[in-house]
């Protein structure tokens, strides 16, 4: 039974390598950040939260029950819509330029509604 919760392997490698991709991103993007304290805090806020979309997602992925993957994955939504706030408030607090921003909000819309998609089916 719980083959039938807990998605496919090629779907949790590709997201196991998408999730980690767009987490590097966002420490390329940390990296480049003005210096200034608004810019840091909201940077760090943002780096934790990709970062714990890409690791709680490996977690999932060796899960030993579909309750621990549906746990982690639960985790992975919350995180991944976090990281997508902290980037619109870079962009409205004119810290980083939307157009510079925009490919990676989109990655983080992307990422919440599959990975919310994948929550909902294995609630069921």
């Amino acid at each position: 039974m719980e083959e039938d919760i807990i998605p496919s392997i090629s779907f949790n490698e590709a997201y196991r390598t998408r999730t980690k991709e767009a987490a590097l991103r966002v420490i390329r993007l940390f990296q480049q950040l003005p210096r200034t304290s608004e810019a840091f805090i909201l940077g760090k806020q943002l780096l934790g939260a990709a970062t714990s979309v890409a690791a709680n997602f490996r977690a999932a992925c060796r899960g030993r029950s579909s309750a621990e993957w549906y746990a982690k994955l639960c985790i992975c939504v919350e995180e991944a819509d976090e990281a997508l706030f902290w980037l619109e408030l870079l962009s409205d607090a004119g810290i980083v330029p939307p157009a510079r921003l925009h490919k990676l909000q989109q990655e983080y819309v992307e990422l919440v509604s599959v990975l919310a998609t994948a929550r909902k089916r294995a609630k069921r």
